[in-house]
């Protein structure tokens, strides 16, 4: 199973529970520790996860974080637990202090539905104040599962995720400013624009009126965008469509069903009308066969008929829908085959 689906599953299931998870611990073993697993790691491999990991930090013993999931004999990645009720916060974390005395680049904070990467892009071997990856597990972006899926054990490198994570960290705070400047431009961002469409002075009561006018121009600019992709999409699935119903037209054309052919669908409706009413039996002739079908539909198929070449054969299928190929000499050897072709009938019905 893929993680993106591994993923999304795991947020159906925490959309499902949290409900009924009132602690820390149950928090930890219905979302945390499934993370994990997707992640790659074996939760009961202790040479992989150790729980209430121990490290001595300096005058003060005996702390523990609630994961550290190793690789090689080292730890990769150590894991502070929330409940899922709490909101995250790094203050005062055992995080930070656990960071400078393990080799681990990253960790990892997390209530189970909330989920923040932490490295040491600023001072090395101190966590970084701020998380470079950031999301929320019941809603997922691609973009998002693309990175977590860094992390698990059969892609894990240190220095590629590092490397990646400065873009990140910056990639994200970027967006922030966007978003902000959207809502409500500053003043260097409205001067910006208006200096290269206004030729007068700019004032503050310019800048003011200004404000408004790059705000409406943004958001048109953004709209008109995603409508060009929505009508870009759709023309692109009119055109594949258009294209299949000509393929489809031009493949009918070139069927011609032949007398015999529809001689072997009125012995195949004799032999079945004791079962069935006769319009439930369906032929549908394509240039490689001639197929009979219950109810007209293509996942239910009684039999085909090969009568266009040399050889004369009929195709039965069994319970698990497999297809037999049989010769015969005459149309009249259809009526050898009625059993099998009353029990693919009950096979259908019974489904």
């Amino acid at each position: 199973m893929e993680i993106n689906i591994q993923l999304k599953s795991l947020a159906d299931k925490i959309d499902q529970l949290k409900s009924k998870i009132e602690t820390e611990e149950s928090t930890k073993h219905a979302f945390v520790l499934p993370f994990i697993h997707i992640l790659g790691y074996d939760a009961f491999n202790p040479l992989e996860v150790v729980p209430e990991f121990t490290a001595d930090l300096g005058l003060k013993k005996g702390e523990k974080v609630d994961y550290a999931i190793f690789q090689n004999g080292e730890p990769i990645i150590i894991v502070e637990c929330k409940s899922w009720k709490e909101n995250l916060t790094v203050h005062n974390s055992q995080l930070f202090r656990y960071f400078h005395v393990t080799k681990t680049r990253f960790a990892l904070l997390t209530n189970g539905i909330q989920y923040q990467f932490f490295t040491d892009l600023d001072d090395k071997n101190k966590m970084d104040q701020k998380p470079f990856l950031e999301f929320d597990i019941t809603n997922l972006k691609e973009a998002t599962i693309t990175e977590v899926a860094k992390f698990h054990k059969s892609s894990f490198n240190v220095d590629n995720i590092v490397t990646n994570a400065s873009a990140l960290k910056y990639i994200k705070e970027i967006k922030k400013q966007i978003n902000i400047e959207l809502e409500n431009p500053s003043n260097d961002f409205t001067k910006h624009f208006a200096n290269k469409v206004y030729t007068g002075r700019l004032t503050e009561k310019v800048v003011d009126e200004f404000k408004d006018l790059v705000q409406k121009s943004l958001n048109q600019f953004i709209s008109e965008k995603i409508n060009d992709r929505l009508k870009a999409a759709l023309t692109k699935e009119t055109i594949k469509q258009q294209d299949e119903q000509i393929e489809s037209l031009e493949e009918d054309s070139k069927v011609i069903t032949s007398e015999e052919e529809l001689d072997g669908y009125r012995i195949v409706v004799a032999i079945l009308r004791r079962k069935l009413p006769t319009n439930r039996i369906v032929y549908r002739d394509t240039q490689s066969y001639f197929g009979i079908l219950l109810d007209d539909n293509n996942r239910k198929p009684l039999c085909r008929l090969h009568l266009n070449g040399g050889k004369k054969y009929i195709s039965l299928f069994n319970d698990n829908k497999n297809e037999t190929k049989l010769p015969i000499s005459t149309i009249d050897d259809i009526y050898q085959f009625e059993k099998e072709l009353l029990d693919t009938v009950a096979l259908y019905e019974t489904e």
